[in-house]
């Protein structure tokens, strides 16, 4: 009997010892998603007649700051930027009293810069406000920014001011009074500004620094000074445009500087490329010979990797006819605003396998060098691979006797395949038939063409000159094989008109 219960009480305390070794980790809760909060900031917010050169900020836990460069701005924006540190459950600003100005309204927004220590929960949106005058400037601006060469919204630029009384050589030589960022819109806002007048610029800026570079970057200028108390003052849009590559040529701005000069961090010049073979690809897909990829309106697109000279003896194209080799002219030209960029036209036959020969010395660059030869083999399209758009288009765009607000201009048609420009045509009728086209995303711009060189043109700034007007069609067209679609220019696709061309209906 003792032996039987010594035995019992040794399989209980083996299977408690067991179980003691199966230790679970204990659930942790819920995640904390809670941002800081802040308790009390010393100053106190929006106080009249202060000038307040250290803010401290009071929160209820231990904070961190992510990007205080990006996240933390000042309005309007001093030559020197705040100093912005954080400690425990503080954070700290302290501006330079000698930076501060009377009778100005300063606004420090914190964007998403201060967070909690553990989670990283950004406090959002918290902007403190002083005045080291008697009232809040409380007057406001707002626009739209475009993309001047497609003329869509903008949202990736940002939008600058500076007194009125500044050149436009300010754009590239100082920081702004004041900058805004558009929303998904393209429109931007200022609030809290002074009664005066102000230039009012957009600049594509890639570096972040607030200026205009040249290069990349894209500018935009309001052709006349915008007062903050004008009630009749006129609709601001800016139209975003890249500068042709400067020349060295003087401008207008003085008779003895140029944009580079005024550029105080103009990039340094491209350096020659290392490569010394020159090379080019183009646009024939020759994976499989009896695919038909290559479309009978397409031209021959060959795109180097330097400025070339072009031999046009040296390059050929033929097709098989009945066991007969048979040459297909072609017509050979460098592209006038892209030196790398040739492009060869012929007329070609359909569901036809071509061969494109290029001999050596098809083209030389500067040094001499030319490229190998190649030879492809290509299958043109045919009929049934392609699609057709019927396009309705405004008769303001026709009729000349609309066009004296824009000197009598002529409308081009730009029409763009998958982002590549396949064609700019004048407008010469209500209606434009497109027939074979291959299958892609089509989308339409009018270009109003006032100097009427054929061709769209961008602006200057300097010269103050704006680019040429682009008007948009509304949508977009996804053409598939077979389909017709029957759109008009200014208003939506209707789902009636995306009915597909079957063959033989």
């Amino acid at each position: 009997m003792t032996i039987r219960i010594y035995t019992n009480l040794l399989l209980i305390v083996s299977c408690i010892a067991a179980g003691c070794a199966n230790i679970s980790t204990p659930s942790g809760g819920k995640r904390d998603i809670t941002p800081p909060k802040l308790l009390f900031s010393e100053p106190t917010d929006s106080l009249l007649n202060t000038r307040v050169t250290k803010l401290v900020l009071r929160f209820d836990e231990y904070v961190t700051l992510g990007d205080v460069q990006k996240e933390v701005t000042i309005s309007p924006i001093l030559s020197v930027p705040p100093t912005v540190t954080s400690l425990n459950k503080h954070v700290t600003v302290k501006i330079a009293d000698s930076l501060l100005e009377a009778n100005t309204t300063y606004r420090i927004s914190f964007g998403s810069a201060i967070r909690d220590m553990h989670e990283g929960n950004a406090m959002l949106g918290y902007t403190y406000l002083f005045s080291t005058g008697a009232y809040f400037d409380s007057l406001k601006l707002q626009g739209t920014i475009k993309d001047a060469a497609t003329g869509k919204p903008d949202t990736s630029s940002i939008v600058v001011l500076y007194n009125a009384t500044e050149n436009d050589s300010a754009v590239v030589k100082k920081k702004p009074r004041y900058v805004s960022k558009p929303d998904a819109y393209g429109t931007f806002r200022f609030t809290g500004l002074p009664g005066r007048s102000f230039k009012i610029y957009a600049i594509r800026d890639e570096n972040g620094n607030q200026t205009y570079d040249g290069g990349n970057e894209m500018i935009a200028f309001f052709d006349h000074t915008i007062s903050t108390t004008d009630t009749n003052a006129p609709a601001i849009t800016l139209r975003l445009f890249s500068e042709k590559p400067d020349t060295g040529q003087v401008k207008s701005e003085s008779s003895a500087t140029t944009k580079k000069s005024l550029r105080s961090k103009e990039k340094p010049p491209v350096t020659a490329l290392t490569d010394t073979n020159l090379v080019y690809i183009v646009n024939i897909d020759t994976g499989n010979i009896n695919s038909r990829t290559f479309g009978v309106t397409d031209s021959f697109k060959f795109s180097f990797n330097r400025n070339i000279i072009v031999n046009k003896d040296s390059i050929s194209l033929s097709y098989d006819s009945a066991g007969k080799t048979t040459d297909a002219p072609l017509e050979v030209k460098t592209d006038i605003s892209k030196p790398t960029l040739v492009i060869a036209k012929a007329t070609i036959k359909d569901n036809t396998v071509y061969t494109l020969k290029i001999n050596k010395g098809f083209a030389k660059d500067t040094a001499g060098k030319s490229n190998n030869a190649s030879v492809f083999k290509f299958r043109t399209m045919n009929s049934d691979d392609y699609g057709k758009i019927t396009l309705n288009l405004p008769a303001k765009y026709v009729d000349k006797q609309n066009a004296k607000d824009v000197n009598e201009a002529d409308y081009l048609l730009l029409i763009k395949a998958d982002n590549d420009t396949l064609s700019v045509r004048k407008i010469v009728d209500e209606t434009v038939i497109l027939s074979r086209m291959r299958p892609a995303t089509y989308s339409f711009c009018i270009i109003v063409d006032k100097n009427k060189n054929g061709k769209w043109d961008t602006g200057d700034l300097f010269e103050r000159k704006q680019p040429e007007m682009v008007v948009p069609a509304d949508e977009n067209i996804v053409l598939k094989a077979k389909w017709e679609h029957s759109i008009d220019f200014e208003h939506p696709v209707k789902q009636k008109d995306k009915k597909p061309r079957i063959k033989g209906n």
